[in-house]
């Protein structure tokens, strides 16, 4: 099971990006999503950022994105690099 220790973030804020901050948290997963596409694509950037977290084996975290349009790729990209850098000690 991978353990965010520490906050960190992944992205930009530029348009077609996305910016993923994940923090330590000891209750489960908690997502906060907002996105300038989120009522056409707000159930599958949910699903892309539960499989990036199911696949890094991250139970707890508190998982914040703030996306500006990104392309999925995009998305699992910085929710990968931001899981990363929480792990690192």
């Amino acid at each position: 099971m991978a353990e965010i220790i520490k906050m960190a973030t992944a992205g930009t804020d530029e348009k077609s990006d996305v910016v993923v901050t994940v923090e330590p948290c000891e209750n489960g997963l908690q997502l906060q999503i907002k996105s300038v596409v989120m009522n056409q694509f707000g159930p599958a950037i949910e699903a892309s950022v539960r499989k990036v977290l199911e696949d890094l084996g991250v139970k707890n975290a508190i998982v914040t994105v703030a996306d500006r349009g990104a392309l999925d790729c995009v998305l699992r990209a910085r929710v990968e690099t931001a899981i990363l850098r929480g792990m690192e000690g």
